[in-house]
């Protein structure tokens, strides 16, 4: 059986199909259709289980050609059943981009404890304990929010885009911005890892997001990245529905 992983967040949607465990393919595209499904139906006689993750309301039409067109279809809210205990006090509050890596996490490394750091529009960081439990974590801003920020609440400085290149001290006011806002994501990092790493014994750092290929290479520390974490965190919460069934 085929499993069709949809993830919509604030910038972009990413389309997934799965044979059970296994990532057959994913692909981002700007706007979901029904269209789209429809072709993925007709291609892929076996797939019959479908999940959805939204960020942002979502057309009726869609939803409703998944509740008519694929044997299970879950729409992901506080409700959904999980593989692991969820003991955040306020889970309907609790981002669904957070939930579902903190699974596809857990499915990667199980029985073991795990920061999970998402490096996207805002930078989340997550705990999974080494009894398949989430504790909860913090959320910072992220990369280009920082960047827009600086621009935006100030009159003079100007709005710029990140780089590899980059000093331990600016000799002109972009450099400064750019030495500031990036020196400062990465000491935030490396301080939260650190101190994590004294709370939770043999942890595991994984990271996620669109920013984490900036952050990879220049961290301290040994993490482990995979861009694709949250759909298969995402295919984890259907397969476990699916076998509740």
């Amino acid at each position: 059986m085929i499993n069709l992983v949809i993830d919509i967040g604030n910038t972009r949607t990413k389309l997934a199909l799965f044979n059970q465990h296994d990532l057959m393919f994913s692909v981002p595209i700007e706007q979901l259709t029904v269209n789209h499904l429809q072709m993925l139906k007709n291609e892929h006689i076996q797939l019959d289980q479908a999940i959805l993750s939204s960020v942002k309301p979502v057309d009726e039409e869609l939803i409703r050609f998944l509740s008519q067109n694929f044997q299970l279809f879950i729409e992901l809210d506080h409700h959904t059943p999980l593989p692991i205990e969820n003991l955040y006090e306020t889970p309907e509050t609790l981002g669904k981009d957070r939930i579902a890596a903190a699974v596809g996490a857990n499915e990667l490394f199980p029985g073991q404890n795990i920061l999970i750091i998402d490096a996207g529009t805002a930078i989340t960081y997550d705990v999974v304990s080494e009894k398949n439990e989430f504790l909860g974590g913090n959320i910072s801003l992220g990369l280009q929010m920082r960047f827009k920020a600086l621009n935006q609440f100030t009159g003079k400085l100007p709005l710029i885009n990140y780089s590899d290149e980059f000093q331990l001290i600016g000799r002109n006011t972009e450099e400064a911005i750019r030495a500031g806002v990036q020196n400062g994501i990465l000491y935030e990092i490396e301080r939260t890892i650190e101190t994590f790493n004294r709370n939770y014994e043999n942890l595991q750092i994984v990271m996620t997001g669109g920013d984490s290929i900036f952050f990879d290479k220049k961290l301290n520390y040994s993490i482990f990245v995979h861009f694709n974490l949250t759909l298969i965190g995402l295919n984890r919460i259907l397969e476990h529905n699916a076998k509740k069934k």
